[in-house]
């Protein structure tokens, strides 16, 4: 094969991806295989994917068929172009014994609306990623050709698994003398909710009461939510009008539900990573002065549940802080391995470490 580049263990090599079509054309079968871990990355492409190509051509998508690609792949494929826009890495071995590409690594560069998203790192090899010995060459090589693709200012912070982020880090401090900053942006578990985990309740909502999808009404109540969230982190304060394209964004695409308590918007819970079987909540906030009343465990459980049997998704996963009280609250829905308690397969450590002197985005 064309271009590879030798690691100590087998021949290895970095494709870039201009187009979420690409990326989801060569990855898919193995994203669709580990839907829930791999969220990060196969939500934000399939988003992406809508504008380019019909997003349901990938179910039929097959091992095989990505094995032909690379067999008549172009040499200059292996050519890595710099980029102002999204754009995808992937990091692929070949093995002695098969002789076909394996997906190793995945580093996504993607933006939005309200600018840049911090890079982000999946793996689809759980255990391999807690080997240095495994990790570093691979953390190494695709980081040199992120080089080739992007100013190092814009790499304001990484976030995925644990593992791959500290190692990230340090080469790319190593590569580019961008410090990491003194404390982690983000330090979280990644936890899932199933059918089969998913612990019901039936309480009577006071009168006057609703959770319910947000509507176009609300959308300065759902920015002023969006905006107090943001400030909550002292990374990523949004000021109102930025607030404002973000409540936009999430109520006229249906991301976005409230709970309202008689015209009054007391809490936000957002999913805004879907893929075909997997949803994840990426927002949930209560204005301080309605806290403590259960508001964000009923929307919560509402979302939850609708997502998993109105929509059929086998899962919803999200990611939330170590230290942050809202475990319990999902603990009660039933996501799994939170307050403490055993963490099956599935429930991992992230961590978000940003650079000093970056350009920040927002996420």
């Amino acid at each position: 094969m064309p271009g590879l580049h030798a690691d100590a263990h087998s021949q290895s090599f970095v494709l870039q991806h201009l187009t979420a079509d690409d990326f989801l054309t060569f990855t898919y079968p193995t994203l669709r295989r580990h839907e829930a871990s791999s969220n990060i990355v196969l939500a934000h492409a399939l988003k992406r994917v809508g504008a380019e190509a019909a997003p349901n051509r990938y179910e039929s998508t097959s091992e095989d068929h990505v094995a032909a690609l690379f067999a008549t792949m172009a040499r200059d494929r292996y050519t890595h172009r710099p980029s102002n826009d999204a754009f995808w890495l992937t990091l692929w071995s070949v093995s002695p014994q098969s002789g076909l590409p394996t997906l190793d690594l995945v580093l996504s560069c993607v933006n939005w609306s309200l600018g840049d998203y911090p890079i982000f790192l999946w793996t689809p090899h759980r255990a391999s990623a807690a080997s240095s010995t495994w990790l570093v060459p691979r953390i190494q090589q695709i980081t040199k050709h992120l080089l080739d693709c992007v100013p190092p200012e814009r790499v304001f912070s990484v976030f995925g698994l644990t593992s791959l982020v500290k190692t990230f880090s340090r080469v790319w401090t190593q590569a580019t003398g961008f410090a990491i900053e003194p404390e982690p942006f983000y330090a979280a578990l990644h936890s899932y909710c199933t059918p089969e985990t998913f612990r019901q309740r039936d309480a009577a909502l006071p009168q006057g009461h609703q959770l319910r999808k947000a509507k176009m009404a609300d959308q300065e109540a759902v920015a002023q939510l969006c905006k107090e969230f943001a400030d909550d982190s002292i990374y990523f304060p949004l000021s109102i009008e930025r607030a404002r394209i973000e409540a936009r964004e999430l109520v006229s695409k249906g991301l976005a539900w409230v709970y309202d308590a008689s015209g009054d918007i007391t809490t936000i819970c957002a999913a805004t990573r879907n893929s075909p079987h997997v949803a994840a909540i990426t927002k949930v906030y209560t204005t301080p002065r309605w806290r403590r009343r259960g508001c964000a465990e009923l929307l919560v459980r509402a979302v939850t549940a609708q997502l998993l049997f109105d929509f059929g998704k086998e899962a919803v996963v999200l990611y939330v802080g170590h230290e942050n009280s809202a475990q319990r609250v999902y603990d009660r829905v039933g996501f799994a391995g939170l307050c403490g308690k055993p963490k099956p397969d599935g429930v991992e450590d992230a961590l978000e470490l940003g650079f000093v002197g970056a350009d920040r985005g927002h996420w």
